[in-house]
């Protein structure tokens, strides 16, 4: 089982940079890396929110930070060459939906230029051995049927968010087999499902417009109550990361595209999170539906997860109303006053 224990035995030492490290994904992985013994680089934009998990865990996150672009080739180069980072870990991204449809050329410099900068920095070096680009479910052409989608079926997301994470993917695989055929660096893709948990402070995001609307006393609006979408808690993609940069590390035969995600019994719609959410926090808190006339999202989405089942033995740990029971208890205590990296470290050990 993939843990924080086993992460000591192979990260300890190990310099790793990792992008996007201010936002909640990366906050929460920096803080794992950190407590693993990892020598942790970050290279980001300040972070997206006020307030932001990357504030509060601050300064025992990276104790390298970078506050840059990832369109920036030139500062992120000299990045890799002050770090010469063995592992890498690509999160930084333009990821909302619904902002790609204000920011379409912004969000494909980002997602995809940024990608490319990123690729040709671990090409243009010699220190990397193991790179995992971290993507999106909304890779796939959605056809909105039932099953999960595979690794295997064609690429083609919709709106410019996940057309370009679409993007970002093929990038990938061609400097895979362009530059890297011969063994010198292992490269990944993980095509992760919707994640929660605490500390994401987000707009446009279900739980933390739960969270928002029950701190102010208010109803929580549903935009789109019957959309299923593949909930999991933020710990559980990031482990399977952590698991990917290091089997692919010792050896080359793992790297390739993986789904991650949960169960299909955690496919759940966002009525039904809502509801699981507003039984958990309690309050009287209760949810109505209304459609905003907002651009199209997907209404169903959900990841066949058996390659990475059947190559690394990994079964998701927490199911929907753990995980979300996880968030709130995180949230509660972050508008208690708690101390929120203590509450963190024991949520990662609990893990």
């Amino acid at each position: 089982m993939y843990n924080l224990e086993t992460c000591r035995h192979f990260y300890r030492g190990k310099r790793v940079l990792v992008t996007g490290h201010t936002g909640f994904k990366g906050s929460w992985l920096c803080r794992i890396l950190t407590l693993a013994g990892a020598q942790v680089t970050g290279y980001s934009l300040e972070p997206p929110t006020d307030p932001a998990l990357y504030r509060m865990l601050d300064p025992d996150l990276a104790a390298d930070s970078v506050i840059g672009d990832i369109r920036d080739r030139k500062h992120l180069w000299e990045t890799f060459e002050r770090v010469q980072p063995e592992l890498v870990i690509h999160l930084a991204a333009q990821p909302l939906v619904r902002d790609s449809y204000q920011e379409p050329a912004y969000t494909y410099e980002t997602n995809v230029m940024g990608t490319v900068n990123l690729l040709e920095c671990v090409r243009l070096s010699s220190c990397a051995r193991s790179v995992l680009n971290v993507t999106t479910d909304k890779v796939y052409e959605n056809r909105e049927w039932e099953y999960g989608y595979r690794e295997t079926d064609p690429l083609d997301g919709y709106d410019p968010y996940s057309n370009s994470k679409s993007c970002s993917e093929l990038v990938t695989h061609s400097y895979q087999k362009a530059f890297f055929g011969e063994g010198t660096c292992a490269i990944s893709t993980a095509r992760a499902g919707n994640v929660i948990g605490g500390g994401d402070f987000a707009k446009d995001r279900i739980v933390p417009d739960c969270v928002r609307a029950q701190t102010a006393k208010e109803e929580i609006v549903v935009r789109n109550p019957y959309s299923i979408r593949p909930f999991q808690h933020v710990l559980e993609p990031l482990f399977v990361y952590l698991e990917i940069v290091q089997r692919q590390y010792e050896d080359p035969a793992f790297q390739g595209y993986y789904n991650v995600g949960p169960d299909d019994v955690d496919c759940v719609t966002t009525g039904q999170l809502v509801t699981m959410f507003c039984e958990l926090w309690g309050e009287d808190a209760h949810w109505v539906s209304r459609h905003d006339g907002g651009p199209h999202e997907a209404h169903f989405l959900k990841l066949d997860c058996s390659r990475l089942k059947k190559t690394f033995g990994w079964q998701p740990r927490w199911h929907i109303r753990e995980a979300l029971k996880l968030t709130v208890d995180w949230s509660r205590a972050y508008l208690e006053g708690e101390n929120m990296l203590e509450v963190t470290d024991r949520q990662i050990r609990e893990y």
